[in-house]
């Protein structure tokens, strides 16, 4: 940082008795009062050079001891007694902390060329060209100290100076770049990012900020990546860390300070550029979720989850892991994760990829939509895991995703039994609830076998496991048969559809519940080992009829058959 050393004198000011005076023989004869802060001092060091004091003084009855009222000077007691002292010829340091509160102050008392030659003004316009404006740091800096003097800071020129000051430096390329940054990540000791700037931006107002950025976008020298990530930056350091848990704003910080961030979100959101990929999808997710908790308008809402549904296919499981933000009232029965972000933001997806015309780009629109359905199954199975998982958001999250995005059920499946494990004490009705989704013939014959051997399950969904597969290994077996004889195409028979029927003789209590209560009754209480007996009994009686039904379909498949049950297929020779 560089600083102006100006006078040479000792500083000679001291209290005295609640007064601030100067060391001197002579007597004060001017007395000025700021705010509750009052100077006796003299006048023939300071009217030569303050063009305001010499009118005030010349205006005076009094020709002696003057006394005046300043409260209005910019920088309030310590800029006028920094203007005070260069009168003195006291020595003064000014750097890019106080250059502001002292600039603004010489201003007010008119100490200009006007008056005297070489005043303060004029020094501190050529410490402010020749120093300041020509580093970044110190630029910076003195953008942070207009916050206190902003109006009189805009119009003495010192806030538009320094934005094109840093704008010209943000747009030189990064092996021209000789200034010292801050950058705190690693990897970049050696070679200038092009992002080198973002973090040292940060710091300032959001306004100025506002102001910088669209300034750099108005000259479409950098791409919308790096426009995003000096957003993502800033975001970072200024708006609540949405991935952890509640308190988001430090206790006591009042509804100033969620206004003031929802403030900052809504500027940031109105900044990100329309570019696709400019911003990433994880950084738009943890907007929205801070959107809910700050408060932000439905407009800004709206305009986060369209965008992260346009870039859902590009999210990873870590972006959309974000912990439930239900605000204060959230207790020990709260989820962990905020599902229902995560379906907001799908179904917005769901509703551009249905509006996409037929024919273009179904290759890519298959991809990304199968893409959609791996990523939530996986989002599925992490959230399975919170015991506090309500059953009806899984399978509201889950069913959201069309049959098209998922051509294997073996991720779904794998949530599904995991959402069983967590949840021991899960209701029939909610298992049945759960499973319905499942589609078992999409089920791979590894899973498959995994899933008829699952006591979790309900029996009706291991009753279609078993059906399916035995249906695979029949069509296995007569395609077989059919490629050695060609000439004849099977159909099926009554007895085929009656396998189906015979299974399903198990469900029967879920069709009478009143019957199944009153046998119930008549066997008397039944233990927990012996209703899993009776549960592997039925499901191994099921597998025994569906095998050897499944040898009957076979063997049907083999005999001739009437002539109205074939199809004879004519060679042309």
């Amino acid at each position: 940082m560089k600083f102006m050393k100006i006078g040479t004198r000792p500083d000679a000011f001291y209290t005295e008795d609640g007064t601030r005076t100067v060391i001197s023989d002579v007597p004060g004869d001017l007395t000025i009062t700021i705010n509750s802060i009052t100077y006796l001092i003299h006048k023939f060091p300071l009217l030569p050079k303050c063009g305001l004091l010499q009118r005030l003084c010349s205006s005076a009855e009094d020709s002696g001891n003057i006394a005046l009222e300043l409260h209005d000077i910019p920088g309030g007691e310590e800029a006028f007694e920094l203007c005070a002292k260069f009168c003195y010829g006291i020595t003064i340091n000014v750097s890019a902390h106080n250059f502001v509160p002292a600039f603004c102050a010489a201003k007010f008392l008119r100490m200009t060329e006007a008056f005297e030659r070489g005043n303060l003004v004029v020094k501190l316009e050529a410490f402010f060209a020749s120093c300041i404006l020509e580093g970044w740091k110190d630029s910076i800096l003195v953008l942070q100290t207009t916050q206190k003097l902003a109006e009189w800071a805009e119009n003495v020129g010192i806030i538009r100076r320094c934005i094109d000051s840093i704008v010209e430096k943000i747009l030189t390329p990064p092996l021209k770049v000789k200034w010292s940054y801050t950058c705190s990540r690693p990897g970049y000791e050696k070679s200038v990012p092009k992002d080198w700037w973002t973090e040292d931006l940060s710091v300032l107002e959001i306004e100025l900020f506002r102001c910088i950025i669209t300034a750099v976008r108005s000259t479409n020298v950098l791409p919308p990546q790096l426009i995003g990530e000096a957003l993502h930056v800033y975001a970072t350091r200024w708006l609540p860390d949405v991935t952890k848990r509640l308190p988001l704003v430090a206790p006591g910080a009042g509804q100033f300070s969620l206004d003031r961030k929802r403030s900052i979100l809504e500027t940031i959101v109105s900044m990100i550029p329309s570019d696709g990929g400019s911003v990433l999808v994880g950084f738009l997710l943890r907007l929205i979720s801070a959107a809910n908790y700050l408060g932000a308008s439905m407009v800004t809402k709206a305009q986060l989850i369209r965008r992260s549904g346009t870039q859902l296919p590009e999210a990873r499981l870590n972006d959309l892991l974000l912990p439930s933000q239900a605000g204060s009232t959230c207790d020990e029965s709260c989820c962990a994760f905020d599902v229902e972000l995560i379906g907001i933001v799908l179904e917005s997806f769901l509703r551009q990829w249905r509006r996409q015309a037929p024919g273009e780009g179904e290759n890519h629109s298959l991809r990304s939509i199968r893409k959609v359905g791996k990523l939530i199954d996986t989002y599925l199975q992490v959230v399975a895991r919170d015991p506090k998982m309500p059953v009806e958001e899984m399978v509201s999250l889950a069913s959201a995703v069309p049959d098209i995005a998922r051509p294997v059920h073996d991720e779904l499946y794998q949530a599904i039994n995991t959402y069983l494990k967590i949840h021991p004490d899960l209701s029939k009705s909610g298992k049945k609830q759960l499973c319905r989704i499942l589609d078992c013939q999409k089920l791979s014959p590894q899973v498959c076998m995994h899933a008829v051997k699952n006591e979790r399950l309900p029996l009706r969904t291991v009753v279609q496991l078993l059906y399916f597969e035995q249906e695979r290994g029949t069509t296995s077996t007569a395609a077989s048969q059919l490629a050695l004889s060609p000439t004849i195409q099977r159909t099926p028979t009554l007895k085929d559809y009656g396998l189906i029927r015979r299974l399903n003789l198990q469900d029967s209590d879920n069709e009478h519940p009143h019957k199944a209560d009153n046998n119930r009754r008549r066997r008397g209480p039944v233990g927990e080992e012996e209703s899993n007996s009776s549960r592997s009994r039925g499901v191994s009686r099921i597998i025994m009829e569906s095998r050897k039904k499944g040898r009957e379909i076979v063997e049907e498949g083999t005999k001739p058959h009437p002539p109205t049950q074939r199809t004879v297929v004519h060679k042309h020779i």
